[in-house]
């Protein structure tokens, strides 16, 4: 593959890019006036002292869509436990949130706050719409750091410091992760721009281990129900008699209706396995689908960190028990939560590698680009970020961990299917996603 893809999200599509102006400094200043208005700050730090840093998390709540509360709760407790212990060389900081509301005008607001505040950088956060936010994050120079991987500029914007793959590698890993067991793999998948590249992301893993490509089936947006869609499917997996057939659902929000959907459908069919990525499947979802009597036990799942009952999570569950206790929005097994861990583990470095000097989005992002290697005590691979990264030719130049873990649900919990990560650098190296 070469050349530059076209800057795109490969979830759910986002809205045009809105551009920094006096008029969006002026809505987002007003839209941050209340907490209702989807912005805050670390309960007990209402002013800010010269010697505190300033960082932002944001992620959408209490929305009808995606919602990620879990990410900025995990960063008030990791600030709360960074302050506890006097801060980063002696500098405490001071933690703003806010709420894109799954909006493209509510993720240029917060991206807008971030820079109008001088935050040092964004870290841990959730959002979709990159083409939004990132031009106020670029105008001001402030570094993005440990974004989900939900859109496509994350992995090409000169401010943004990716700690995972994103859904490229994901669904990538889960193609080379079915090639060996299943036989005809159905991929379900919104009839969209952005769901146009979930085939050739899925097929360059399946190609790859000696497989056929997946049979594409497309899905309207818009749809409430999924019977007819289910039904094809499962008609599709099934049709090798000789040979398990697997399902993989990419519907974003919708996957969960699909699923109720397909359930029920699928008890007339052939015995048939799904398989998903984290980014639509983590445990809340398996124990709200029915756990071990659910549609997804047996299932390969794909992730980009290690299942959360390793080791290598403890000191993240020593924080969150220390900081937040009782507090139900932190679930450890989440990867936004995980995400938000990691993204914070970055800045830390970063900060120490400051020093005592000046620490401003300038020098953070000096700091990172500086070839500064980033040790997450073996939850990522050590992360650094060159101007251009190893997929910088497939149009992914911050794309710097391309590691995917394999696990599958055994007993309605997530287990570790693989002894060590599969980096799917070579295969999207050559995966034709144009």
């Amino acid at each position: 593959m070469t050349g530059r893809r076209d800057q795109r999200s490969t979830f759910p599509p986002s809205a045009h890019r809105r551009r920094r102006s006096t008029a969006l400094s002026a809505v987002a200043m007003a839209a941050c006036a209340s907490l209702a208005a989807g912005c805050g700050v670390v309960p007990g730090l209402p002013g800010a002292a010269d010697d505190e840093i300033r960082v932002m998390t944001w992620a959408p709540q209490q929305t009808s869509a995606t919602n990620k509360p879990g990410m900025p709760a995990m960063a008030s407790a990791i600030v709360r436990w960074l302050n506890s212990q006097g801060g980063v060389n002696g500098h405490k900081l001071k933690l703003l949130t806010c709420n894109d509301h799954n909006t493209s005008v509510g993720a240029a607001n917060c991206a807008q706050r971030a820079a109008d505040q001088n935050v040092v950088a964004v870290v841990g956060s959730y959002s979709q719409f990159g083409d939004s936010y990132f031009a106020p994050l670029e105008g001001a120079a402030t570094p993005y750091i440990g974004g989900y991987g939900v859109s496509n500029e994350e992995f090409t914007s000169p401010v943004s410091y990716p700690v995972n793959g994103g859904q490229l590698t994901l669904l990538a890993g889960l193609g080379e992760a079915l090639a060996d067991s299943c036989g005809p793999v159905t991929l379900v998948r919104p009839d969209s721009i952005a769901g146009d590249q979930l085939p050739q992301l899925l097929d360059s893993g399946l190609q790859a281990g000696g497989h056929a490509k997946s049979i594409d089936q497309l899905a309207a947006e818009d749809l409430t129900e999924y019977d007819k869609q289910s039904q094809k499917a499962l008609e599709n997996a099934t049709s090798d008699a000789t040979k398990t057939g697997c399902v993989v659902p990419e519907l974003g929000d919708r996957t969960a209706t699909f699923m109720d959907n397909f359930q029920r459908a699928r008890q007339d069919y052939p015995k048939v396995k799904t398989a998903a990525e984290v980014g639509s499947v983590d445990q809340t979802v398996i124990n709200s689908t029915g756990g071990a009597s659910g549609p997804y036990e047996g299932s390969y799942i794909t992730g980009w960190y290690p299942v959360a009952s390793d080791s290598r999570w403890d000191q993240m569950k020593k924080v969150i028990s220390k900081e937040a206790f009782g507090d139900n929005r932190i679930d450890p097994a989440d990867a936004g939560v995980q995400t938000t861990w990691i993204a914070y583990q970055v800045l830390i470095a970063a900060l120490k590698k400051i020093g005592d000097g000046e620490v401003s989005a300038d020098s953070v992002r000096r700091t990172l680009n500086d070839g500064l290697k980033v040790s997450t005590g073996g939850l990522t691979p050590t992360l650094t970020w060159p101007y251009q990264g190893k997929l910088a030719a497939a149009g992914f130049s911050r794309l710097v961990n391309a590691d995917v873990n394999v696990q599958t649900v055994k007993g309605g919990l997530l287990q570790s299917a693989n002894k060590d990560a599969l980096d799917m650098t070579k295969i999207l190296e050559n995966a034709d996603l144009t």
